[in-house]
């Protein structure tokens, strides 16, 4: 199985376009993005930041997945081309969980990497 050419280079899982149309839906939003972006700030360098956004950037990369609108700044791009946002509902953890192949280390909390 080939993975379809994306222009985001970014993965969304089922599970997490699920999660994220419904928020929107519960919103009564349908003009949202689900932007991704990779910041300066963390204990270990960079951190990720994961939002609804109203509106599309200069250089923004987009892929509607399951119709979401998923946003890439053209600054994250290289950071996160390869990268996996899914959405774990279990005992242990809810959330939005990114899985970065360009990370080379990560902090203890999860939300910060080099």
């Amino acid at each position: 199985m080939t993975t379809p050419e994306t222009q985001t280079g970014v993965t969304l899982t089922e599970a997490a376009a699920a999660k994220a149309k419904a928020l929107l839906d519960q919103e009564g939003r349908d003009d949202l993005y689900l932007r991704i972006a990779v910041q300066p700030g963390g204990c270990a360098g960079l951190r990720y930041q994961l939002y609804f956004d109203d509106r599309e950037l200069d250089g923004d990369k987009v892929d509607v997945i399951s119709g979401v609108k998923l946003a890439v700044d053209k600054m994250s791009v290289p950071y996160l081309t390869g990268a996996t946002i899914d959405f774990a509902d279990s005992i242990e953890s809810q959330g939005f969980t990114i899985d970065n192949p360009n990370a080379a280390g990560s902090c203890a909390c999860g939300d910060s990497f080099n």
